[in-house]
């Protein structure tokens, strides 16, 4: 994972170590009395990839970091490849999962989605209507998938996964997730903005909050990114209005922790993390250059 500085538009209020150099001088800390880390700079930024044993060791730095009170911005973690015989290696893990049986079929579709592959399944022993599954899952294809697990399981299932060996790429992922909406306005969020927005997915926002061009405040519904502007207010005019104002009722917003943040950020996205706070942002803010990009990948 990359740490860098937080260059967002909220940037500087919410905690007190702000610069590169506190970032980076906490990190060599860290790798000094943690052996499983390694801190490299990166040439020419104030940026540090920090290597660790997964997921959950960076995040318990990042969480410890932000108590701390530093702010800083955090990319989607990566895998480390290997190339031998000129071939591209990815690491593999070994997953066995216990299940109820009326969720085998959401799991093994999450997994496929994956680059999973199913070695053995039957029945578990002792334990009438579960069902036990040992596979074989690329680690970049797990990172996040905890939760969703959960989700899928609702809370009964069991998940068990250790690294095997390395093979051969496997290819890219699946639809993993769907795409999100990236707020296109700065301000205070308004409930008459997110009334209009709550039919195009999951939020994870509530009125009052700070937004800014580039924030991602909730979930799409389809498989895309919608930019919306959250902070739009109704406008006022002297004229009386025929009926009067409904009151405004929205859905509570997802509640996004840090570990569910790290599994679920893309690669042209960050996680800003300040001592009070998490968000999810895009890489580039500026909604004309994220057009161009994206009109550029298509063709």
């Amino acid at each position: 994972m990359t740490f860098s500085v937080n260059d967002s538009s909220l940037g500087g209020r919410d905690g007190s170590q702000l610069t590169g150099a506190k970032i980076g001088e906490r990190l060599r800390a860290e790798a000094e009395t943690n052996l499983a880390i390694n801190v490299v700079p990166v040439p020419g930024t104030d940026s540090f990839e920090v290597q660790g044993r997964g997921e959950m060791q960076l995040g318990i730095l990042i969480e410890n970091m932000r108590r701390e009170g530093f702010e800083l911005s955090v990319s989607p973690p990566k895998v480390m490849y290997k190339t031998e015989d000129g071939q591209k290696l990815e690491p593999l893990e070994e997953v066995i999962i216990e299940v109820n049986e009326e969720h085998v079929g959401l799991v093994m579709e999450a997994l496929s989605n994956r680059r999973g592959e199913l070695i053995d399944m039957g029945p578990c022993a002792g334990a009438e209507g579960r069902t036990r599954m040992t596979l074989t899952c690329p680690s970049r294809g797990l990172v996040g998938y905890r939760s969703v697990f959960n989700a899928d399981t609702h809370g009964t299932g069991f998940m068990h996964r250790a690294f095997l060996t390395y093979a051969k790429y496997r290819g890219p992922l699946g639809n993993v997730r769907k795409g999100v909406l990236v707020s296109m306005g700065s301000g205070t969020i308004t409930a008459y903005s997110l009334m209009g927005l709550e039919a195009r997915g999951i939020l994870f926002v509530s009125p009052g909050m700070e937004a800014y061009d580039g924030m991602i405040i909730g979930e799409n519904s389809r498989d895309s990114d919608l930019d919306v502007n959250p902070v739009r207010a109704k406008e006022l005019s002297n004229m009386r209005s025929a009926g009067k104002d409904e009151n405004v009722r929205l859905a509570p917003p997802r509640q996004m922790t840090l570990e569910e943040a790290i599994g679920y950020v893309a690669a042209d996205e960050l996680i800003e993390v300040t001592p009070k706070t998490v968000r999810l942002r895009k890489k580039c803010l500026d909604v004309n250059k994220r057009k161009s990009i994206r009109r550029f990948n298509k063709e």
